[in-house]
């Protein structure tokens, strides 16, 4: 028993025409013909009592009238629902970075997706370090990340994203609070508040250091990006951040950002997820970031 077969069945339930089934359904009659005896068959009764003007039902076929309704009502739905699900898109997408990049960088744009898949869970995972981002990726823990570091993987998907720029940030009350930019020279006897070893900003800050060839004079480390800016803020040291991340501090007059004379500290950010067939929810999400490319670069380097 076919599908095909049940709504021919139908068709000439309906009509009560063979001539007229045919042409609706854009079948010989022969073919129609033939459809229905092999129903018949199937189901070891006749269905149709033909008449000189057409035909009527048997009562074997009302009975299988009802089910052949039921049953195409049923595939109908079936197609529909599954058609719906993957217009729509549903599941679920792990996304790993680092702490200050989901709160200070990305969340406007994650609220957006969100708000445009309402069916899409996005779950966020901190990390410590870059490389942390990249093995999450690999170990399956996470599904797109984002990482600051060169990645080369034959299984990893690397896309640039976006450019930032590494800043000298200080208090207000800081004598060199009101400069537009500084030599190293001018930096080399201050304390500073540095990004645990293994972040990138900390890795390129240690680049920085050996390259003007200073032994910079520790106050603290911490990845708490509130905590660092609250310690610059209260005087303890300064540090290099991006510039993404005082945003809201130099609106509110609390820090200042200065750029290095002669030297431009800058990353690229690209999005990590593994190659080869990935789920609708995964596709979609990068599809967004992609297409916001221009605005992720142009809030990353605003000032």
């Amino acid at each position: 028993m076919e599908i095909w077969q049940l709504r021919t069945f139908c068709e000439i339930a309906e009509t009560l025409n063979f001539t007229k089934a045919s042409e609706k359904l854009h079948l010989t009659q022969s073919a129609v013909s033939h459809q229905i005896k092999a129903l018949e068959e199937e189901l070891g009764v006749p269905l149709f009592i033909r008449a000189k003007r057409g035909v009527l039902l048997t009562d074997a076929g009302k009975v299988a009238l009802e089910h052949a309704k039921r049953i195409l009502a049923e595939a109908n739905e079936m197609l529909e629902q599954v058609a719906d699900r993957e217009k729509a898109i549903a599941g679920r997408v792990r996304v790993a970075a680092a702490t200050q990049a989901l709160v200070y960088l990305f969340a406007p744009l994650f609220e957006e997706f969100m708000d445009q898949q309402e069916l899409v869970e996005l779950v966020f995972r901190t990390t410590a370090t870059t490389e942390q981002t990249v093995d999450d990726i690999l170990s399956g823990v996470a599904d797109v990340g984002f990482a600051s570091i060169a990645v080369y993987s034959p299984t990893l998907q690397v896309t640039e994203l976006f450019k930032d720029e590494l800043v000298l940030v200080v208090g207000k009350k800081h004598r060199l609070a009101t400069f537009t930019e500084v030599s190293a020279r001018d930096i080399k006897h201050e304390r500073w508040i540095l990004f645990e070893r293994g972040a990138s900003i900390r890795r390129a800050t240690d680049a920085f250091f050996k390259k003007i060839k200073v032994e910079p004079e520790m106050a603290l480390e911490s990845n708490d990006t509130y905590f660092v800016k609250l310690m610059i803020e209260r005087g303890l040291g300064i540090s290099l951040m991006p510039s993404w991340t005082v945003k809201q501090e130099m609106k509110d007059g609390k820090l200042a950002q200065i750029r290095l004379k002669s030297h431009e500290l800058k990353r690229t950010v690209a999005m990590v997820s593994l190659k080869g067939a990935t789920s609708a929810p995964i596709r979609a999400f990068i599809e967004f970031m992609l297409a916001h490319k221009d605005r992720l670069q142009s809030s990353a380097l605003q000032r």
